[in-house]
């Protein structure tokens, strides 16, 4: 039987199906519309740092054909074929996407839908409609995404842009085109004979130069700008030489230069590279690399700026600033590039340890988070006081579990922070999780949440709390410093004012060390109170290096 999930939702793999070769299809359509349908493999950071797994129409396989284009069929607009035991370590999601082809916007799409099939049975579908999107030219559908196993998520996160805008999202580069290359004056009709064609020009009055293979001249003009040095014609090429002295000054004297080299052509030369007539022509130079210098005589047609300059030569304009930029924009961009915001498509998606993003769009459903702790929202969000009541306030006090709650509801972006912890998104998948509340930054309004109670003895009190958390949903967890997971083994002890979180199934029992005036004979230790911790196989616990 199929499981129908909604925008937001995750479940292992392993839940929907024992097999992992799956079919993914996806349908979807408008009146008038084309649609790219496209798999990007993206690696540990969400990017494109292999192109080679940018599965699309015009690379319809991996290089291990882990991830296979289908096409159309049985209904569905494009199909994929993904078989997860071959998928390379490196790449850790697999993120399906649907792009316009053209103008038109995702809020015209009919109902349309991600199945995953396994074994000849629909396992999991989303359904979608274009209710959800406005102006958005691009979606992403579902992911299928690696965290200790592999998992489903259905994410239907709109995108402004198309194809390109995507490519770019993910850290890919898109390839420029062409520009078409110049009219080139009418020459006589070429030879049926493959790969040959007459010289493009005769010498007037003259015998015509013997026919050479036609090797395709370098569009130098048409090109796109590149970072890296221009790489030199084939053949052999003297160095170029010196720059030009400032114009009327004599040039300093050089090394003699190879004969004929940068010299003006005879007068009766026709426009064939340099060459004179009758000598062989040799491999094909880009127009105008042998003109003669215009300083000190008459001015020659202008080239391109910088042209046939090496870089970092005296007076020649760098290959990686366009032309007439501010030259600052460059540095500006470069430096700021790193602190960019992450990208989307995920409910939570953490911009660096610090700092983490929750989508409210995603999902649909409020969050919970630490009074104070929003940095920056975009879009429409309504923040309202959580109050606990009466008895919630009275248990928080008398335990130290008391949140101070804001709810967060809307459409748009919500950035969360808290005097500079580092942050941890867990996401919880049915199971439980004991964390502090002080350690509680945000959580979704769906998990469950109660006081728990450690009990132990010769401590004041009696007994220390926690708090459980328990669903399907995230938790962030903020720590001082990077914390360290360790398993739980009977000789585990953790002093209770460092340690952070735990498994639920664990058995937490209170070691005390209490006596009476402690704190008044020398060579106390001030290790009284910790929490050792028992179980199963698979239980942790979190530690901070700081105490509370």
């Amino acid at each position: 039987m199929s499981r129908e999930f909604q925008r937001g939702h995750k479940a292992r793999i392993s839940d929907l199906t024992a097999g992992t070769d799956l079919y993914v299809g996806v349908q979807i359509s408008a009146p008038g519309l084309t649609f790219d349908i496209s798999c990007f493999g993206l690696d540990a950071d969400e990017r494109l740092s292999d192109d080679r797994y940018f599965v699309f129409f015009n690379q319809p396989k991996s290089p291990e054909e882990s991830i296979q284009l289908l096409g159309a069929q049985a209904g569905d607009t494009e199909s994929f074929r993904v078989t997860l035991d071959r998928i390379p370590a490196g790449i850790h999601k697999l993120s399906f996407t649907a792009t316009i082809d053209g103008d038109g916007q995702m809020s015209r799409i009919a109902p349309g839908y991600l199945r995953i099939v396994a074994g000849g049975e629909e396992v999991a579908r989303y359904s979608f409609t274009g209710a959800e999107f406005t102006t958005e030219r691009a979606v992403m559908l579902g992911d299928l995404y690696l965290k200790d196993v592999w998992r489903f998520a259905a994410v239907g996160q709109g995108f402004d842009g198309g194809l390109e805008a995507l490519l770019k999202n993910f850290g890919g580069e898109v390839a420029e085109e062409e520009a078409p290359a110049p009219a080139q004056p009418e020459a006589a009709a070429p030879s049926a004979t493959p790969g040959f064609a007459p010289p493009a020009f005769a010498v007037p009055g003259g015998p015509a130069a013997p026919a050479a293979p036609s090797t395709p001249r370098p569009d130098v003009h048409g090109a796109p700008t590149l970072v890296e040095p221009l790489t030199p014609p084939t053949g052999t090429v003297p160095p170029p030489g010196p720059a030009p002295a400032a114009f009327g000054h004599p040039a300093p004297p050089s090394a003699p230069l190879p004969p004929g080299y940068g010299q003006p052509p005879a007068a009766s030369a026709p426009p064939g590279y340099g060459q004179a007539p009758g000598q062989p022509p040799s491999a094909p130079a880009p127009p105008g690399y042998n003109s003669p210098p215009s300083h000190g005589g008459p001015p020659a047609a202008p080239m391109p700026p910088g042209y046939g300059q090496v870089p970092g030569q005296g007076g020649t304009p760098s290959y990686g600033v366009p032309q007439g930029a501010p030259q600052g924009a460059a540095g500006v961009g470069a430096a700021l590039q790193k602190f960019k915001e992450a990208p989307t498509g995920q409910r939570w998606t953490q911009q660096n340890h610090k700092l983490i993003r929750v989508d409210l769009g995603v999902g649909g459903q409020p969050v919970l988070a630490r009074q104070g702790s929003m940095v920056l929202y975009q879009g429409k969000v309504d923040f309202n006081y959580k109050g606990a009541g009466i008895t919630g306030r009275l248990v928080g006090n008398a335990t130290g579990q008391e949140m101070q709650l804001m709810r967060c509801t809307g459409q748009g972006q919500v950035f969360l922070a808290d005097d500079s912890t580092h942050l941890h998104p867990v996401e919880l998948q049915g199971d439980a999780i004991c964390v502090s509340a002080e350690n509680v930054l945000a959580f979704d309004e769906s998990l469950q949440y109660e006081v728990r109670r450690i009990e132990g003895h010769g401590i004041p009190g009696g007994a220390l709390f926690t708090m459980q958390f328990q669903g399907t949903g995230t938790l962030v967890v903020k720590t001082h410093g990077t914390p360290v997971v360790l398993p739980v083994t009977p000789t585990t002890f953790a002093d209770c004012h460092a340690v952070v979180a735990w498994s639920a199934a664990s058995q937490v029992i209170v070691s005390s060390q209490v006596r009476m005036r402690r704190n008044a004979y020398a060579g106390d230790t001030g290790e009284s109170v910790n929490l050792q911790f028992r179980g199963a196989p698979g239980n942790f616990i979190v530690v901070q290096p700081y105490e509370v």
